[in-house]
Protein backbone atom coordinates (compact mmCIF):
# COMPACT_ATOMS: atom_id res chain seq x y z
CA UNK A 1 0.00 0.00 0.00
CA UNK A 2 1.20 3.54 -0.43
CA UNK A 3 0.48 6.22 1.88
CA UNK A 4 -1.67 8.14 -0.09
CA UNK A 5 -4.04 5.30 -0.01
CA UNK A 6 -4.44 4.43 3.27
CA UNK A 7 -8.16 5.80 3.75
CA UNK A 8 -9.15 2.71 1.17
CA UNK A 9 -7.73 0.32 3.72
CA UNK A 10 -9.10 0.78 7.12
CA UNK A 11 -9.39 -2.16 9.40
CA UNK A 12 -6.86 -4.05 6.45
CA UNK A 13 -3.47 -5.52 7.17
CA UNK A 14 -1.09 -3.65 4.85
CA UNK A 15 2.62 -3.05 4.35
CA UNK A 16 4.20 -0.40 3.67
CA UNK A 17 7.84 0.33 2.18
CA UNK A 18 9.63 3.73 3.23
CA UNK A 19 11.78 5.39 4.81
CA UNK A 20 11.53 6.24 9.02
CA UNK A 21 11.06 9.86 9.23
CA UNK A 22 11.12 10.93 12.79
CA UNK A 23 10.25 8.76 16.12
CA UNK A 24 9.72 9.04 19.74
CA UNK A 25 8.88 6.89 22.28
CA UNK A 26 6.50 6.74 25.22
CA UNK A 27 7.37 3.70 27.43
CA UNK A 28 6.12 0.53 25.61
CA UNK A 29 5.50 2.36 22.83
CA UNK A 30 7.08 3.78 19.90
CA UNK A 31 5.58 6.79 17.38
CA UNK A 32 7.23 6.21 14.33
CA UNK A 33 6.43 8.64 11.37
CA UNK A 34 7.15 7.19 8.05
CA UNK A 35 7.04 8.37 4.52
CA UNK A 36 6.77 6.49 1.22
CA UNK A 37 7.09 9.61 -1.72
CA UNK A 38 3.46 9.81 -1.58
CA UNK A 39 2.86 10.98 2.13
CA UNK A 40 3.89 10.60 5.50
CA UNK A 41 1.92 8.34 8.16
CA UNK A 42 2.32 7.81 11.88
CA UNK A 43 2.60 4.29 13.17
CA UNK A 44 2.55 2.71 16.30
CA UNK A 45 4.55 -0.15 17.73
CA UNK A 46 3.60 -1.85 20.83
CA UNK A 47 6.37 -3.69 23.13
CA UNK A 48 3.41 -6.50 23.29
CA UNK A 49 2.96 -7.24 19.96
CA UNK A 50 6.41 -7.17 18.33
CA UNK A 51 8.23 -8.62 20.83
CA UNK A 52 10.99 -7.39 23.17
CA UNK A 53 13.57 -8.11 20.63
CA UNK A 54 12.15 -6.28 18.26
CA UNK A 55 11.17 -3.48 19.89
CA UNK A 56 14.84 -2.81 21.61
CA UNK A 57 16.14 -3.10 17.96
CA UNK A 58 13.37 -0.01 16.74
CA UNK A 59 14.70 2.03 19.76
CA UNK A 60 17.70 2.50 17.52
CA UNK A 61 16.51 3.10 14.06
CA UNK A 62 17.32 6.41 13.05
CA UNK A 63 16.69 9.06 10.54
CA UNK A 64 15.87 8.01 6.93
CA UNK A 65 16.30 4.07 7.53
CA UNK A 66 14.49 2.60 4.88
CA UNK A 67 11.88 -0.69 6.18
CA UNK A 68 8.57 -2.04 5.50
CA UNK A 69 5.62 -2.66 8.35
CA UNK A 70 3.01 -4.94 8.15
CA UNK A 71 0.14 -3.90 10.44
CA UNK A 72 -3.82 -2.68 10.98
CA UNK A 73 -4.59 0.28 9.85
CA UNK A 74 -7.29 2.23 11.82
CA UNK A 75 -9.07 5.79 11.72
CA UNK A 76 -7.78 8.34 14.38
CA UNK A 77 -8.80 11.85 14.11
CA UNK A 78 -6.10 12.49 16.42
CA UNK A 79 -3.21 11.24 13.85
CA UNK A 80 -1.66 13.51 11.15
CA UNK A 81 -3.81 12.24 8.43
CA UNK A 82 -6.60 11.03 10.44
CA UNK A 83 -4.90 7.34 10.36
CA UNK A 84 -2.45 4.84 11.24
CA UNK A 85 -1.50 1.56 11.62
CA UNK A 86 -0.85 -0.95 14.41
CA UNK A 87 2.36 -2.63 13.64
CA UNK A 88 2.54 -6.09 13.54
CA UNK A 89 6.07 -7.02 12.23
CA UNK A 90 8.73 -4.67 10.33
CA UNK A 91 11.85 -5.34 8.30
CA UNK A 92 14.86 -3.02 8.24
CA UNK A 93 16.38 -3.08 4.84
CA UNK A 94 19.26 -0.65 5.34
CA UNK A 95 19.88 1.76 8.43
CA UNK A 96 20.93 4.89 7.83
CA UNK A 97 23.62 6.46 10.58
CA UNK A 98 23.84 10.12 11.46
CA UNK A 99 22.29 11.51 8.65
CA UNK A 100 23.34 14.85 7.60
CA UNK A 101 19.55 16.59 7.80
CA UNK A 102 18.31 16.79 11.18
CA UNK A 103 15.31 18.56 12.84
CA UNK A 104 17.16 21.99 13.50
CA UNK A 105 17.78 25.21 11.34
CA UNK A 106 20.76 24.80 8.70
CA UNK A 107 21.87 27.15 7.24
CA UNK A 108 20.83 27.14 3.23
CA UNK A 109 24.49 26.59 1.53
CA UNK A 110 24.39 23.88 3.78
CA UNK A 111 20.99 22.52 2.50
CA UNK A 112 21.62 23.37 -0.86
CA UNK A 113 25.40 21.41 -0.79
CA UNK A 114 23.06 18.00 0.13
CA UNK A 115 20.23 19.13 -2.14
CA UNK A 116 20.02 15.27 -2.83
CA UNK A 117 18.90 14.83 0.49
CA UNK A 118 16.89 18.09 1.54
CA UNK A 119 14.63 16.57 -1.44
CA UNK A 120 13.25 14.15 0.87
CA UNK A 121 11.83 16.96 3.47
CA UNK A 122 7.95 17.20 4.02
CA UNK A 123 8.64 21.13 2.97
CA UNK A 124 10.47 20.19 -0.60
CA UNK A 125 7.88 16.94 -1.46
CA UNK A 126 5.10 19.55 -1.22
CA UNK A 127 7.01 22.00 -3.27
CA UNK A 128 7.85 19.69 -6.25
CA UNK A 129 4.64 17.80 -5.84
CA UNK A 130 2.91 21.22 -6.93
CA UNK A 131 5.74 21.67 -9.40
CA UNK A 132 4.19 18.29 -11.18
CA UNK A 133 0.95 19.55 -10.77
CA UNK A 134 1.96 22.56 -13.03
CA UNK A 135 2.84 20.79 -15.33
CA UNK A 136 0.23 18.33 -15.69
CA UNK A 137 -2.27 21.50 -15.96
CA UNK A 138 0.32 23.26 -18.72
CA UNK A 139 0.19 19.90 -20.55
CA UNK A 140 -3.96 19.07 -20.08
CA UNK A 141 -4.91 22.83 -21.08
CA UNK A 142 -2.63 22.97 -24.39
CA UNK A 143 -3.80 19.36 -25.26
CA UNK A 144 -7.37 19.96 -25.24
CA UNK A 145 -6.66 23.14 -27.09
CA UNK A 146 -5.40 21.50 -30.14
CA UNK A 147 -1.79 22.06 -29.56
CA UNK A 148 0.71 19.42 -30.77
CA UNK A 149 3.80 18.91 -28.79
CA UNK A 150 7.15 19.30 -30.36
CA UNK A 151 10.49 18.55 -29.13
CA UNK A 152 13.00 21.56 -30.35
CA UNK A 153 16.72 21.32 -30.35
CA UNK A 154 18.88 21.70 -26.79
CA UNK A 155 21.63 22.72 -29.45
CA UNK A 156 21.53 25.50 -31.50
CA UNK A 157 23.78 26.92 -34.03
CA UNK A 158 23.71 30.83 -32.97
CA UNK A 159 21.45 33.27 -30.33
CA UNK A 160 17.76 33.71 -29.95
CA UNK A 161 17.60 36.56 -28.09
CA UNK A 162 21.50 37.65 -26.90
CA UNK A 163 24.60 36.45 -27.57
CA UNK A 164 25.66 37.87 -23.91
CA UNK A 165 23.53 35.35 -22.35
CA UNK A 166 24.73 32.23 -24.52
CA UNK A 167 26.55 29.23 -22.85
CA UNK A 168 29.01 27.24 -25.90
CA UNK A 169 29.52 24.10 -26.20
CA UNK A 170 32.06 22.38 -28.25
CA UNK A 171 30.86 20.49 -30.87
CA UNK A 172 32.29 18.48 -33.25
CA UNK A 173 34.87 19.47 -36.04
CA UNK A 174 35.94 22.55 -33.74
CA UNK A 175 32.06 23.62 -34.42
CA UNK A 176 30.85 26.15 -31.45
CA UNK A 177 27.22 25.09 -30.40
CA UNK A 178 24.93 26.48 -27.81
CA UNK A 179 22.67 25.52 -25.50
CA UNK A 180 19.47 26.74 -26.20
CA UNK A 181 17.95 30.19 -24.60
CA UNK A 182 14.48 28.94 -26.12
CA UNK A 183 12.68 26.70 -28.33
CA UNK A 184 10.71 29.51 -29.85
CA UNK A 185 12.24 30.02 -33.50
CA UNK A 186 12.01 26.33 -34.06
CA UNK A 187 8.34 26.32 -32.77
CA UNK A 188 8.10 28.80 -35.29
CA UNK A 189 8.76 26.70 -38.09
CA UNK A 190 6.85 24.12 -36.31
CA UNK A 191 3.60 26.03 -36.21
CA UNK A 192 4.03 26.85 -40.21
CA UNK A 193 3.32 22.48 -40.50
CA UNK A 194 1.12 22.10 -37.80
CA UNK A 195 -0.85 25.39 -36.58
CA UNK A 196 -0.62 25.37 -32.80
CA UNK A 197 2.14 24.14 -31.45
CA UNK A 198 4.23 24.12 -27.63
CA UNK A 199 7.67 23.19 -26.90
CA UNK A 200 8.09 22.10 -23.73
CA UNK A 201 11.95 21.10 -21.79
CA UNK A 202 15.17 22.49 -20.04
CA UNK A 203 16.65 26.38 -21.12
CA UNK A 204 20.10 27.87 -20.34
CA UNK A 205 20.99 31.54 -19.73
CA UNK A 206 23.94 32.44 -18.80
CA UNK A 207 22.86 35.24 -17.12
CA UNK A 208 25.19 36.44 -13.82
CA UNK A 209 22.19 37.15 -11.79
CA UNK A 210 21.99 36.13 -8.33
CA UNK A 211 18.64 37.39 -7.54
CA UNK A 212 15.78 35.17 -6.27
CA UNK A 213 14.54 34.84 -9.55
CA UNK A 214 16.88 33.75 -11.82
CA UNK A 215 18.02 30.26 -12.68
CA UNK A 216 20.73 29.03 -14.86
CA UNK A 217 19.04 26.21 -15.97
CA UNK A 218 15.02 26.25 -15.89
CA UNK A 219 11.99 24.38 -17.62
CA UNK A 220 9.91 26.55 -20.19
CA UNK A 221 6.74 26.08 -21.66
CA UNK A 222 6.43 27.65 -25.52
CA UNK A 223 2.97 27.66 -27.41
CA UNK A 224 2.86 28.78 -30.66
CA UNK A 225 0.14 29.97 -32.60
CA UNK A 226 -0.60 30.39 -36.88
CA UNK A 227 -2.51 33.18 -37.67
CA UNK A 228 -2.26 34.68 -34.76
CA UNK A 229 -2.45 38.25 -33.33
CA UNK A 230 -1.60 40.03 -30.11
CA UNK A 231 -4.85 39.21 -28.77
CA UNK A 232 -4.83 35.80 -29.33
CA UNK A 233 -1.48 35.92 -27.41
CA UNK A 234 -3.13 37.10 -24.48
CA UNK A 235 -6.07 35.42 -24.12
CA UNK A 236 -4.07 32.06 -24.36
CA UNK A 237 -1.71 33.35 -21.82
CA UNK A 238 -4.87 34.03 -19.20
CA UNK A 239 -6.67 30.85 -19.89
CA UNK A 240 -3.34 28.74 -19.11
CA UNK A 241 -2.37 30.77 -16.10
CA UNK A 242 -6.14 30.09 -14.51
CA UNK A 243 -5.96 26.42 -15.35
CA UNK A 244 -2.74 25.93 -13.44
CA UNK A 245 -3.90 27.50 -10.59
CA UNK A 246 -7.55 26.17 -10.74
CA UNK A 247 -5.46 22.29 -10.83
CA UNK A 248 -3.07 23.24 -7.83
CA UNK A 249 -6.16 24.48 -5.80
CA UNK A 250 -8.03 21.80 -6.50
CA UNK A 251 -5.32 18.58 -6.56
CA UNK A 252 -2.52 19.94 -3.89
CA UNK A 253 -4.38 21.63 -1.17
CA UNK A 254 -2.57 19.59 1.60
CA UNK A 255 1.12 20.70 0.34
CA UNK A 256 -0.15 24.50 -0.13
CA UNK A 257 -1.07 23.87 3.51
CA UNK A 258 2.05 22.41 4.34
CA UNK A 259 3.53 25.66 2.56
CA UNK A 260 1.70 27.74 4.40
CA UNK A 261 0.33 28.91 1.99
CA UNK A 262 -2.14 31.44 1.90
CA UNK A 263 -4.58 30.40 -1.07
CA UNK A 264 -7.17 32.93 -0.67
CA UNK A 265 -5.00 35.65 -3.11
CA UNK A 266 -5.13 32.41 -5.63
CA UNK A 267 -8.99 31.87 -5.66
CA UNK A 268 -9.92 35.41 -6.65
CA UNK A 269 -7.82 34.91 -9.81
CA UNK A 270 -9.92 35.01 -12.79
CA UNK A 271 -9.64 36.06 -16.51
CA UNK A 272 -9.60 38.79 -18.03
CA UNK A 273 -6.38 39.96 -16.39
CA UNK A 274 -5.49 43.55 -16.30
CA UNK A 275 -3.78 45.16 -19.14
CA UNK A 276 -1.93 47.99 -19.41
CA UNK A 277 0.43 49.45 -22.20
CA UNK A 278 4.05 50.23 -21.32
CA UNK A 279 3.70 54.19 -21.41
CA UNK A 280 0.47 53.42 -18.97
CA UNK A 281 2.76 51.62 -17.24
CA UNK A 282 5.54 54.08 -16.53
CA UNK A 283 3.40 56.87 -15.54
CA UNK A 284 2.09 54.41 -12.74
CA UNK A 285 5.16 54.10 -11.55
CA UNK A 286 5.99 57.51 -11.53
CA UNK A 287 2.80 58.55 -9.32
CA UNK A 288 4.12 55.65 -6.81
CA UNK A 289 7.40 57.59 -6.76
CA UNK A 290 9.23 55.05 -8.24
CA UNK A 291 12.38 56.36 -10.42
CA UNK A 292 12.27 54.98 -13.78
CA UNK A 293 13.61 55.84 -17.13
CA UNK A 294 11.27 55.53 -20.13
CA UNK A 295 12.84 53.37 -22.84
CA UNK A 296 14.21 51.09 -20.50
CA UNK A 297 13.15 47.38 -19.90
CA UNK A 298 11.58 46.51 -16.13
CA UNK A 299 13.68 45.45 -13.31
CA UNK A 300 11.94 43.53 -10.81
CA UNK A 301 11.57 46.18 -7.94
CA UNK A 302 9.45 47.63 -11.04
CA UNK A 303 7.83 44.22 -11.61
CA UNK A 304 6.47 44.18 -7.73
CA UNK A 305 5.74 48.03 -7.62
CA UNK A 306 3.32 47.38 -10.48
CA UNK A 307 1.57 44.40 -9.35
CA UNK A 308 0.89 45.93 -5.91
CA UNK A 309 -1.95 47.92 -7.92
CA UNK A 310 -3.48 44.77 -8.76
CA UNK A 311 -4.69 41.53 -7.29
CA UNK A 312 -4.21 39.28 -10.35
CA UNK A 313 -1.52 39.20 -12.73
CA UNK A 314 -1.18 42.05 -15.18
CA UNK A 315 -0.71 41.82 -18.83
CA UNK A 316 1.49 44.96 -19.56
CA UNK A 317 1.82 45.36 -23.63
CA UNK A 318 3.63 47.52 -26.58
CA UNK A 319 6.83 48.17 -24.94
CA UNK A 320 9.29 49.71 -26.67
CA UNK A 321 11.01 47.57 -29.69
CA UNK A 322 14.31 48.54 -28.38
CA UNK A 323 14.03 46.66 -24.98
CA UNK A 324 12.50 43.08 -27.17
CA UNK A 325 14.29 40.44 -29.00
CA UNK A 326 14.91 41.32 -32.46
CA UNK A 327 11.89 38.99 -33.54
CA UNK A 328 9.30 40.76 -32.24
CA UNK A 329 6.33 42.82 -34.30
CA UNK A 330 6.21 46.78 -34.57
CA UNK A 331 2.89 47.61 -34.27
CA UNK A 332 2.08 49.57 -37.50
CA UNK A 333 0.40 52.28 -35.33
CA UNK A 334 3.48 52.92 -33.88
CA UNK A 335 6.55 51.32 -35.35
CA UNK A 336 8.60 52.11 -32.37
CA UNK A 337 6.44 49.93 -29.89
CA UNK A 338 6.82 45.87 -29.97
CA UNK A 339 3.24 44.10 -30.03
CA UNK A 340 4.49 41.95 -27.09
CA UNK A 341 3.02 40.93 -23.78
CA UNK A 342 4.36 40.48 -20.39
CA UNK A 343 2.43 38.86 -17.70
CA UNK A 344 3.44 39.60 -14.31
CA UNK A 345 2.96 37.43 -11.59
CA UNK A 346 0.83 39.42 -8.65
CA UNK A 347 2.88 39.30 -4.74
CA UNK A 348 5.76 40.61 -5.92
CA UNK A 349 6.72 37.48 -8.07
CA UNK A 350 7.63 39.46 -11.60
CA UNK A 351 7.22 38.63 -14.89
CA UNK A 352 5.62 34.94 -15.06
CA UNK A 353 4.89 34.99 -19.38
CA UNK A 354 6.95 36.55 -21.98
CA UNK A 355 5.72 36.71 -25.43
CA UNK A 356 3.97 38.50 -28.69
CA UNK A 357 3.77 38.76 -32.12
CA UNK A 358 6.65 37.47 -34.32
CA UNK A 359 7.89 39.58 -36.82
CA UNK A 360 6.43 37.98 -40.16
CA UNK A 361 7.87 40.14 -42.61
CA UNK A 362 10.82 39.15 -44.69
CA UNK A 363 12.99 42.49 -45.47
CA UNK A 364 12.26 43.91 -41.98
CA UNK A 365 13.60 40.65 -39.84
CA UNK A 366 16.36 40.58 -42.80
CA UNK A 367 17.06 44.17 -41.36
CA UNK A 368 16.77 43.20 -37.57
CA UNK A 369 19.01 40.30 -38.05
CA UNK A 370 21.97 42.53 -39.66
CA UNK A 371 21.10 45.30 -37.10
CA UNK A 372 21.38 43.06 -34.05
CA UNK A 373 24.76 41.64 -35.33
CA UNK A 374 23.83 38.12 -35.48
CA UNK A 375 25.17 36.00 -38.17
CA UNK A 376 22.65 35.39 -41.12
CA UNK A 377 23.78 32.04 -41.99
CA UNK A 378 22.88 30.52 -39.04
CA UNK A 379 19.45 32.12 -39.68
CA UNK A 380 18.56 31.19 -43.06
CA UNK A 381 16.45 28.68 -42.05
CA UNK A 382 14.44 30.79 -40.21
CA UNK A 383 14.31 33.50 -43.00
CA UNK A 384 12.86 30.71 -45.21
CA UNK A 385 10.13 30.98 -43.11
CA UNK A 386 8.90 34.11 -44.51
CA UNK A 387 10.18 33.57 -47.92
CA UNK A 388 7.32 30.58 -47.96
CA UNK A 389 4.34 31.24 -46.89
CA UNK A 390 4.58 33.73 -44.21
CA UNK A 391 1.48 34.27 -41.75
CA UNK A 392 0.75 36.55 -38.75
CA UNK A 393 2.15 34.39 -35.61
CA UNK A 394 2.86 34.45 -32.50
CA UNK A 395 3.54 33.37 -28.65
CA UNK A 396 5.00 33.06 -25.35
CA UNK A 397 7.09 31.27 -23.06
CA UNK A 398 5.82 30.45 -19.27
CA UNK A 399 8.90 29.59 -17.07
CA UNK A 400 8.07 26.35 -14.90
CA UNK A 401 9.89 27.69 -11.86
CA UNK A 402 8.51 31.32 -11.29
CA UNK A 403 4.95 29.84 -11.80
CA UNK A 404 5.41 27.14 -9.05
CA UNK A 405 7.90 29.99 -6.90
CA UNK A 406 4.87 32.37 -6.80
CA UNK A 407 2.18 29.47 -6.03
CA UNK A 408 3.53 28.37 -3.31
CA UNK A 409 4.85 31.98 -2.69
CA UNK A 410 8.68 30.81 -1.59
CA UNK A 411 11.55 33.05 -0.86
CA UNK A 412 13.48 31.71 -3.89
CA UNK A 413 13.24 30.11 -6.87
CA UNK A 414 15.76 27.55 -5.93
CA UNK A 415 13.35 25.22 -4.26
CA UNK A 416 11.34 25.21 -7.38
CA UNK A 417 13.35 22.70 -9.02
CA UNK A 418 14.73 19.22 -8.10
CA UNK A 419 18.64 20.31 -8.58
CA UNK A 420 18.92 24.36 -9.15
CA UNK A 421 21.37 25.52 -11.32
CA UNK A 422 22.71 29.07 -10.29
CA UNK A 423 25.49 31.76 -10.91
CA UNK A 424 27.35 29.96 -7.86
CA UNK A 425 25.94 26.57 -7.78
CA UNK A 426 26.99 23.56 -10.11
CA UNK A 427 26.66 20.55 -7.41
CA UNK A 428 25.39 18.33 -6.77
Amino acid sequence: MYIKEISQHVDQEVTVNGWLHNRRSSGKIHFLVMRDGTGFLQVVMSKKVVGDEAFEKASHLSQETSLSITGLVRADARAKGGYEIDVQDYQVHSESHEYPITPKEHGIDYLMDRRHLWIRSERQVAILRVRHAVIEAVRDCLNKKGFILCDTPIFTPAACEGTSTLFPVQYFNDTTAYLTQSGQLYNEANAMALGKVYAFGPTFRAEKSKTRRHLTEFWMVEPEMAYAELNDVIELAEDLITAVISHVLETRASELMVLGRDTKPLEKIKKPFPRLRYDEAVELLKKKGQPFEHGTDFGGTDETVLSESFGSPICVTHYPTKVKAFYMKPDQENSNQALCVDVIAPEGYGEIVGGGVRLDDYELLLERVKSHDLPQEAFEWYLDLRRFGSVPHGGFGMGIERCVSWICKLDHVRETIPYPRMLYRLYP
